[in-house]
């Protein structure tokens, strides 16, 4: 997000307060993956932003409370074109399939956001990994809705559930760890198949995948 242009403008003091929120927004992500958390402080987000440290703690009251809107924007966002991508898919397996999708194509177009959501949300502190857990947690019951009863051994635990979404949350944060953001596309065939076999079993599963 670009700096707005110096002198008079004419915008009014809202859409200023609006537009260096979402540049400070945009700095942390970069600063984090950049520096980490540790290393991140206000004056980098804030020379970063292009805005004072005063214009900073207008908006936010310390680096934590940067992160948290940071992350909870981050999250709705990929929530948003989640659902996006799953309306109107039909099969519950093309759905799961196309949020799937949505989900690597969105993290390996922004590294730095899937860097805020994948690895910072678990590096820095109880109380900002309570909010990954959250957030992992309120994407179960789109995989859940609409699920098939499960295979001839009958529909799996709710718990199983739970696993499904949190294992393809870790499975991505240790890729986007080991620098593979920009190749996570390539991970669809064994993340669908991990998502779809406990509901459709290995065989069904496959079948899905090889005819997308």
């Amino acid at each position: 997000m670009n700096p707005l242009p110096r002198g008079r403008h004419g915008l009014s003091r809202e859409f200023i307060a609006e537009h260096q929120r979402g540049r400070l927004l945009a700095a942390i992500a970069d600063s984090l993956d950049e520096r980490g958390y540790d290393a991140t402080t206000v004056s980098a987000i804030a020379a970063r932003a292009g805005v004072s440290k005063s214009d900073f703690y207008r908006h936010f009251d310390s680096k934590d409370v940067c992160f948290f809107a940071a992350y909870d924007e981050a999250v709705e966002r990929l929530r948003a074109d989640v659902l996006s991508a799953c309306a109107g898919t039909g099969e519950w397996a093309d759905g799961v399939c196309a949020g799937l999708g949505a989900v690597l194509a969105d993290l390996a177009a922004e590294p730095a956001q899937a860097n805020l959501l994948l690895v910072e949300g678990l590096r820095a502190g109880p109380g900002v990994y309570g909010r990954f857990q959250v957030a992992v947690e309120s994407f179960v019951p789109y995989l859940r809705e609409g699920a098939p009863e499960g295979t001839s051994s009958g529909r799996p635990p709710e718990a199983a559930d739970e696993a499904v979404v949190g294992g393809i949350a870790s499975l991505l944060g240790r890729r986007v760890l080991a620098g593979e953001t920009a190749r996570l596309g390539r991970f669809f065939p064994e993340l669908a198949e991990f998502a779809l076999t406990p509901y459709l079993g290995v065989a069904e599963a496959r079948r899905i995948i090889s005819s997308r």
